[in-house]
């Protein structure tokens, strides 16, 4: 059997066991999930834990075809490609501002933790413009010929 043939009925096993799970966290309810301990870890755990391993099965094959690409490919474009990424990243923290804010329950936000989340929106910002301009030129580039 082939590898594509296996793994396309363990993931039908695996959807067929979510929906079981499923099915038995809405036959329960929320109530009574919200209620009781016991019901918690009896009906919520399984399906946790499936999700657990299906996460972990996700990165583990994903790391894989990565590694196998990076040594099968080239990795003088993949490191420059890592590089500007950084440069990006580095460019948000140091563009983004750092204030201490109190949040809505009460908690502070410190100001390096503030200057995170500012520096994720402005590196957000800047790949969205790389994007929407790389678009346009892929655009013009093919209106040009």
């Amino acid at each position: 059997m082939t590898l594509h043939k296996v793994l396309k009925y363990l993931a039908i096993l695996i959807g067929v066991i979510g929906l079981v799970l499923l099915a038995r966290v809405v036959i329960t309810g929320d109530d009574a999930i919200e209620t009781s301990a016991d019901l918690q870890s009896s009906v919520l755990e399984p399906i946790m834990w499936l999700s657990y391993i299906v996460i972990a099965a996700i990165i583990v094959l994903v790391g894989v075809s990565v590694i196998k690409d990076l040594i099968n490919g080239d990795i003088k474009k993949t490191l420059l490609s890592i590089g500007v990424f950084a440069v990006i990243i580095l460019a948000g923290y140091l563009l983004a501002n750092g204030v201490e804010t109190e949040m809505n329950n009460g908690e502070m936000l410190s100001a390096n933790a503030s200057k995170w989340v500012g520096a994720g929106l402005i590196v957000f910002y800047i790949l969205a413009a790389v994007a929407i301009g790389a678009m346009v030129f892929s655009g013009v580039k093919k209106l040009a010929k």
